[in-house]
């Protein structure tokens, strides 16, 4: 082994050991207590050192946003696959349901990626190109939408009501969206994938999200006992208005 590749092993390790230690005070104490101080008296250094591997807390954090984003991707793929390709309602059940559970047992990870008000976080990390989406965990849930989309076209009356105020805004993510889903291998394009589509998913995703956040942070309107049946409910609904089976 050489001394430079030497070194690089070193500094691999030691990013390794900085995120595990900043993922640890995040779950335990949340995100205002990932602070290079903290993080470097546990790990026996000194915060300026740090600076070597991170240029700030806040680069740090995101790089912390890209580990959960690819270990709930990782998570939600591993469930995908013991799923029929052709089962297209299963899958969107079970990547709905995943990302519910996923949030309610990490509720800090879940925070730090899905309720920042820092843009670079909210995404799962930096996006410098702004023709796909930036995280992994967002490809997971556009590689099935694509393949739903594909294997079931959308019926007609749904691409008539789309606000006209909103057609520029969903015509570029539109074109994020189908840059997004063929390089996930799904060959897709705009008569396919149509504003009527975009519409439908956006609506859907922020009631999943909406539903999800307000069940992490405990702030239904009303007491809920159980609200699993209230969210499963909603994937019924959303998957009946696309024409497809209501049960997984």
């Amino acid at each position: 082994m050489t001394e430079a590749t030497r070194r690089e092993r070193l500094r691999a390790e030691t990013e390794r050991d900085i995120r595990r230690q900043a993922r640890a005070l995040l779950v335990e104490h949340g995100r205002d207590a990932v602070t290079l101080r903290a993080i470097a008296r546990e790990l026996g250094i000194t915060a300026p050192a740090l600076y070597r591997y991170y240029d700030s807390r806040e680069d740090l954090l995101r790089k912390l946003a890209e580990d959960i984003c690819t270990d709930l991707a990782a998570e939600l793929n591993t469930k995908l696959q013991g799923i029929a390709e052709d089962d297209i309602s299963a899958q969107v059940f079970v990547v709905c349901r995943g990302f519910r559970r996923w949030a309610l047992a990490h509720p800090q990870e879940f925070t730090l990626v899905f309720a920042s008000t820092e843009d670079a976080l909210g995404r799962c990390g930096p996006n410098e190109d702004h023709s796909q989406v930036g995280d992994q965990f967002g490809r997971v849930f556009l590689e099935v939408a694509g393949r739903l989309i594909v294997g079931h076209p959308l019926p007609d009356e749904i691409g008539q009501n789309v606000p006209e105020g909103l057609h520029a805004d969903l015509k570029a993510f539109q074109r994020i969206l189908l840059a997004t889903v063929n390089a996930r291998g799904v060959e897709v394009d705009e008569q396919v994938l149509t504003l009527g589509a975009v519409y439908h998913i956006t609506q859907s995703w922020v009631r999943i999200y909406g539903h999800v956040a307000l069940e992490v942070f405990g702030r239904f309107p009303f007491a809920v006992t159980n609200p699993e049946p209230l969210f499963d409910s909603m994937l019924a609904e959303i998957m009946g208005g696309m024409g497809l089976s209501q049960q997984p």
